[in-house]
C-alpha cells in the first residue's frame, strides 16, 4: 500500500531524563536527581543506542537535533560536546542543522550556556514558565522571577539568537492580567520564539494526585485570546497551536515532527519513527524508560521498549493529528510524499470534514479552519481508522 519515492526529513531527538525535581504537573519521564547525573555512563549508553539506530538511516543526513528531558542541561558542557561530537562521527549533520537544547533558568546553568554555544547548540529553549514567584512556587519551579530574567540575558549574551521561552497560563489563582504580564515579561527581551501553553492536569502527576484550583474555562479562555493578540500586536506569528515566532523562526525540529517527517529517538523513554524506504513501511519504537535500565543495556545492546509498524490508516491519521496543529495547515503534496499514500486515500475523510466547516476548501493545501482549530479535536477524529 506504501509508495515512497523518497524518504521525508530525518532529524534526531536526545532524551536526557534527569532533573533537580519533578514538577507536579510533569507528565514526561523525568526523574528527580539528588547528586550528579552519571554523565559518561549516560553518554556512552546514548552513542551505542544511537550505533544500533544506524542502519536504519544509512546515507540520511540530519535536519535538526534536540535535547529535551528532564533538564538537559544539567549535564556538564563537556559531556554535551562530547555528545555532539561522537553524534557528527557518526551521522551527517545538515551545515544548517538546528541543535536545540532545553534549559532551565537555575544559576547552575546559566554558567555553561557559553560552552553549550561553542559545542554547537545554536538554539535554546529556557524553561521559564512564570516570572511571578507565587506562581512558580504553586508549579514547584525551583527557580524565581529573577533568576529566569537573568538567564534570558545570559542566553543572550552567549549568543543565541535562536531564543524560545517557555510560557504558561491557566496557572492557579492566575487572572487575565497577570498571565499577560509574564507575556509582557518575555517580549521585553525580544526573544524570537516563545511557546505559550496552557496549564493541564495529565494522569499520573502529583496535579492530578491533589488537583490545584485552576481559573474557570471562561477566565482561561480569556487569558488564550488576550494573550494571542498581545503577541500579535508585538510581531509574534502564530504557526501552530502553542508556539508563536518573530522574523520566521520557528522551531525547525517541531516543524519537521508537525509535517509528519521521521525522527531518531535515543535515550531512555526516546520514542522515535522511521520511514524504510526499501521495505515500504514506517517503524514506531521506543526505548527502555528506567534511565539505570537504559545505561546497562549497553551491555547487550538491547534498548527497544516496544516497536511496531504504522499501517496506511494510522499513517494517515497521524499525519493529520500532527499537521492541523499548523496555522497555516500544510501542502496537500506532502501528504503523499511523507506518508507513501496518495490523497485519494483520505478524500471522503477531507470532503466530509470540509462539508462540516473544519477544513478549508483549497486543493492546494490541508488547512483547518477557524472553527476547525477551535475544535481540533472534533476534526482530526474524523481521519481516525474506524470513522467514516
Amino acid at each position: 500500500m506504501f509508495q515512497f519515492t523518497a524518504p521525508p526529513p530525518l532529524s534526531l531527538y536526545i532524551h536526557l531524563p534527569w532533573c533537580e525535581k519533578k514538577c507536579p504537573y510533569c507528565d514526561f519521564n523525568s526523574h528527580g536527581l539528588k547528586d550528579e547525573p552519571p554523565e559518561q555512563a549516560y553518554i556512552d549508553a546514548l552513542l551505542t543506542d544511537l550505533e544500533t539506530e544506524l542502519p536504519l538511516v544509512w546515507g540520511r543526513s540530519i535536519v535538526s537535533v534536540f535535547m529535551g528531558g528532564g533538564t538537559p542541561s544539567l549535564f556538564s558542557a563537556a559531556a554535551i560536546d562530547r555528545l555532539l561530537c561522537g553524534i557528527r562521527a557518526r551521522l551527517p549533520l545538515r551545515a544548517d542543522a538546528e541543535i536545540t537544547m532545553e534549559a532551565n533558568p537555575g544559576s547552575v546553568e546559566q554558567a555553561r550556556f557559553a560552552a553549550y554555544r561553542k559545542s554547537g547548540v545554536n538554539r535554546l529553549s529556557l524553561g521559564i514558565q512564570s516570572f511571578d514567584d507565587s506562581h512558580l512556587a504553586a508549579l514547584g519551579r525551583i527557580h524565581n522571577g529573577a533568576q529566569a530574567k537573568k538567564a534570558i540575558a545570559v542566553a543572550q549574551e552567549a549568543g543565541f539568537d535562536r531564543l524560545n521561552l517557555d510560557l504558561m497560563y491557566g496557572l492557579p489563582n492566575q487572572n487575565v492580567e497577570q498571565a499577560l504580564a509574564d507575556l509582557d515579561a518575555a517580549m521585553n527581551f525580544e526573544p524570537e520564539h516563545i511557546s505559550h501553553y496552557q496549564l493541564t492536569i495529565e494522569p499520573d502527576t502529583a496535579f492530578a494526585k491533589q488537583p490545584p484550583l485552576l481559573p474557570s474555562d471562561e477566565n482561561r479562555w480569556d487569558m488564550q485570546q488576550q494573550c494571542q493578540q498581545r503577541l500579535a500586536d508585538a510581531g509574534y506569528r502564530q504557526y501552530e497551536v502553542s508556539a508563536y515566532a518573530r522574523n520566521k523562526k520557528q522551531c525547525r525540529h517541531n516543524m519537521n515532527y508537525w509535517a509528519y517527517g521521521d525522527y531518531l529517538g535515543i535515550g531512555a523513554g526516546a520514542h522515535g519513527k522511521i520511514t524504510i524506504g526499501p521495505e515500504q513501511r514506517i517503524e514506531r519504537r521506543s526505548k527502555l524508560r528506567n534511565p539505570l535500565r537504559y545505561i546497562e543495556a549497553s551491555k547487550t545492546k538491547q534498548f527497544i521498549d516496544e516497536n511496531h509498524d504504522i499501517d496506511p490508516d494510522n499513517a494517515a491519521f497521524e499525519f493529520m493529528l500532527n499537521g492541523m496543529r499548523l496555522i497555516e495547515g500544510i501542502k496537500t503534496e506532502t501528504f503523499a510524499l511523507h506518508t507513501g499514500l496518495d490523497i485519494g486515500f483520505i478524500r471522503d475523510k477531507i470532503e466530509f470534514a470540509q462539508e462540516r466547516g473544519l477544513l478549508k476548501k483549497d486543493t492546494e493545501r490541508l488547512q483547518a479552519t477557524e472553527h476547525g482549530r477551535r475544535f481540533l479535536n472534533d476534526l482530526t477524529e474524523l481521519f481516525l481508522p474506524t470513522h467514516c
